[in-house]
């Protein structure tokens, strides 16, 4: 966690870098685009770009996939007083599914791919979105997500700036309390919308064992600390950048 006396100091920080990235990365036409769930994870991202670059250059999206309650979304978007577009994407993913299942080889385990593909689908969006109107991408994943593989490769793992990247759960949340988001965006149960379950029961083991354990190695649950170490090597192909051959040590 970050020390009280610096959670401050951190969310300035934070604002800086973000304005610095889009010094260097964009033009003073760019729009920060950030894919808004309502959870505190696209509030905190989506606040520290209005922070930033003013209301004027931050684009929320809303990705619904059939009926989900975006009333959270829509409040934050509110709260920000930034434009947003709302794209439903039920119909994408059904014409996928549906594509698929002319292909019974296809059809045997589709729970997996079918909970990542929405997420990709979205992502595709964003980066539509970016291009109609000049922006870059928003990562909004966070360290505690991103060191167990809580997220999708070329999904909702990818984006053009991750503010969030190296903090925690419980860090995150510190600074969305710094910026002064209401609790309930804050304390929102994380959940990724798709497969009907939060993510701590997805995981089996709360953020909070899983914050401790990334910050100070500790965990007293033997078989929660195999489980994790298992997740976090299985899951490196999603940080670690893409292996490419180098023909120069073959010549």
């Amino acid at each position: 966690m970050i020390r009280e006396k610096y959670v401050e100091s951190v969310t300035s920080k934070l604002i800086n870098w973000i304005r610095e990235y889009f010094k260097n990365n964009a033009t003073p036409e760019h729009y920060a685009i950030v894919g808004l769930s309502g959870g505190k994870d696209s509030s905190v991202v989506a606040t520290l770009c209005v922070k930033a670059l003013g209301k004027d250059r931050v684009i929320g999206v809303l990705l619904p996939r059939g009926i989900q309650d975006t009333r959270d979304a829509k409040r934050i978007a509110e709260i920000l007083e930034i434009k947003t577009y709302e794209f439903n994407i039920a119909t994408t993913c059904h014409t996928i599914e549906l594509q698929a299942y002319k292909c019974p080889e296809l059809t045997e385990d589709m729970y997996n791919a079918n909970t990542n593909m929405p997420a990709r689908i979205r992502m595709t969006y964003l980066y539509y979105i970016a291009q109609l109107v000049g922006g870059r991408v928003a990562n909004t994943c966070n360290l505690s997500e991103d060191w167990v593989g809580y997220a999708t490769k070329f999904g909702d793992g990818a984006g053009d700036f991750s503010p969030l990247a190296h903090l925690t759960v419980g860090e995150v949340k510190q600074i969305g309390y710094e910026l002064g988001l209401p609790n309930n965006l804050v304390e929102r149960v994380p959940e990724d919308g798709l497969c009907g379950k939060t993510d701590e029961e997805n995981l089996g083991f709360t953020y909070a064992v899983l914050d401790t354990y990334i910050l100070t190695g500790i965990c007293d649950d033997e078989e929660i600390k195999k489980k994790i170490d298992a997740m976090h090597m299985n899951n490196m192909h999603k940080l670690n950048p893409m292996p490419s051959f180098d023909i120069e040590e073959y010549i």
